[in-house]
């Protein structure tokens, strides 16, 4: 996944209900009417925002009968957590730099 793509999930879930629907499907898949049922807001809100998590990358959906069924897409979340294991990475990197640098004797 590219930077954009990582910068259009950050700009997905920079919406407080956005991200409590996306919460809420990464704890179980759910249908439109199933989360609407559970928020204060209409299940055309719910459809709408569903609609940007999944341009987003966030979601996936399939078919089951009548309704769609939204899902966490796990290789975009994959990528998202990728993203901020460079920064883990490069932090534990530096840390250990300095830890080691700190236990060489000094020569007087």
């Amino acid at each position: 996944m590219t930077t954009n793509h990582v910068a259009d999930a950050f700009v997905a879930l920079a919406d407080p209900t956005r991200r409590d629907i996306f919460e809420r499907i990464a704890r179980a898949p759910s249908a439109v009417g199933d989360l609407a049922r559970q928020l204060p807001v209409s299940r055309p809100a719910v459809s709408q925002h569903l609609k940007v998590l999944k341009n987003a990358g966030l979601v996936v959906d399939r078919r089951d009968g009548a309704r769609r069924i939204y899902a966490v897409d796990s290789a975009t979340l994959a990528s998202v957590r990728e993203y901020f294991d460079t920064f883990w990475t490069l932090s534990l990197s530096r840390f250990k730099t300095a830890a080691e640098k700190r236990s060489r004797p000094r020569h007087a």
